[in-house]
């Protein structure tokens, strides 16, 4: 599989779907790191329906993409269903947590401040 010199693990000149790139494993939160640089990262994640990633905070806004299921999205004080197909964004600094409430498949990017 030839990759890209700035995206890894993902082939190049390819149709991919992403869903089929990070399974879902029994209660387990997965991911896999396709970009970290200093000022972005993009990550693709998957999490078993009941588990979660506790609140914390980013000094970067951070994009969730669900690729597939349903997640409750925490971000400060209100709480967000996103499903198959949605994405919101976390502003920077704002803690913020995720909960599967069905298996889900998603892409975070993040993006900081250059520095």
């Amino acid at each position: 599989m030839k990759q890209g010199e700035f995206i890894k693990k993902l082939p190049v000149s390819a149709v991919i779907d992403l869903k089929d790139i990070i399974t879902v494993e029994d209660q387990q939160v997965s991911s896999l790191t396709l970009v970290q640089r200093p000022n972005l990262a993009m990550t693709l994640l998957s999490l078993d329906k009941g588990t979660s990633i506790g609140g914390h905070s980013s000094p970067g806004d951070a994009m969730v993409n669900v690729l597939s299921g349903q997640t409750e999205i925490t971000i400060g004080d209100d709480k967000y269903t996103v499903h198959t197909g949605e994405s919101i964004v976390m502003p920077a600094n704002v803690p913020h947590a995720l909960y599967a409430t069905e298996a889900f498949q998603m892409l975070l990017v993040v993006v900081k401040p250059n520095p």
